[in-house]
């Protein structure tokens, strides 16, 4: 069994046909047949259906083994990224994970600094929801990924710094009166308005309707769906209210916060696979973050009630 043939039945899995995958790759189809059928010989088992009506298709083996081929892959890429840093070859690269709200809060300015930082670094960024960050990560196709905590925890594959405690306030217009004179809103005073709330997948639009149920009150919904940074958009516009992690406010004049009571919070942590050594780039970056929100906190530079919860290793 060989990286190259793993790759090889990959690349058919991903396109359903034996000419574009050998296309993709970058070898004649023959070639890729051949090399799939080594593959196969060897494991004892087809891996792919070449009889299927509208091209080929997995078997129940195949199925099996492609999450497999995809972490070998993956694997074999970090090694050759962790040894090219060390010798010297290339600056190194960067795969970052982030929700769309950390995007929009901290992750930008992050970036913006790391990159001033080490320009020789390739930065990839990925945008998505906190379970479909996990499961690319534990496939080894990112690096690291700043991800939100759920009540039961994350998956015991991944090693997690906890980062942020940070709190969930009600944005409306600030051009508009206030939603409260008191400067704070009850869950069942938020159900007498128009809620705008995410897309499903976002963590945010879970816990939101959680604590709708919990206070037996049912939401009106003005808008449902949309990215972040379309729901406040809606929300300067006057569409609706919604319910936002604290670090969305920076530099958002147009918002303005109310708190909620009881107090919703959430952990945002740093994940990686735990069985992976990060590279030279990759715990570069996480130093950066870390000194980034450190000085943010020292400087009174994180809006509303936003806790950090680690600091820089040295």
């Amino acid at each position: 069994m060989t990286l190259q043939q793993l790759a090889y039945f990959v690349a058919v899995a991903d396109v359903r046909s034996f000419t574009r995958a050998a296309e993709l790759v970058g070898v004649a189809q023959p070639t890729l047949s051949r090399q799939l059928r080594a593959l196969e010989d060897e494991l004892g088992a087809p891996l792919v259906d070449r009889g299927g009506r509208n091209g080929p298709v997995l078997t129940p083996a195949g199925e099996a083994v492609l999450p497999l081929a995809r972490r070998m892959l993956a694997d074999a890429d970090t090694a050759r990224t962790a040894v090219a840093e060390i010798v010297g070859l290339r600056g190194g690269r960067v795969r970052v994970g982030a929700t769309p709200s950390l995007c929009i809060g901290v992750l930008a300015d992050v970036l913006r600094v790391f990159h001033t930082q080490r320009p020789g670094i390739s930065l990839e960024l990925v945008e998505d929801g906190s379970p479909p960050l996990v499961r690319t990560l534990t496939r080894g196709e990112l690096d690291i990924a700043l991800v939100i905590v759920p009540p039961g925890g994350v998956d015991p594959a991944l090693h997690i710094t906890p980062l942020l405690r940070e709190r969930l306030s009600v944005a409306s217009p600030a051009a508009q009166p206030a939603p409260s004179g008191r400067g704070s809103l009850t869950v069942r005073e938020l159900s007498r308005r128009q809620l705008v709330v995410p897309r499903q997948g976002y963590d945010l639009r879970e816990v939101v309707q959680r604590a709708f149920a919990d206070a037996e009150v049912t939401p009106r919904y003005a808008v449902q769906g949309g990215e972040m940074d379309a729901v406040l958009r809606l929300v300067e516009a006057g569409t609706g209210v919604a319910v936002v992690p604290d670090l969305v406010f920076a530099g958002r004049p147009r918002l303005r916060r109310t708190v909620l009571t009881p107090a919703l919070y959430r952990t945002v942590a740093l994940a990686r696979r735990a069985d992976l050594t990060p590279t030279h780039a990759v715990r570069a970056f996480r130093e950066t973050l870390l000194s980034f929100l450190a000085e943010l906190s020292a400087g009174n530079g994180l809006p509303g009630d936003v806790q950090v919860l680690h600091r820089p290793d040295h």
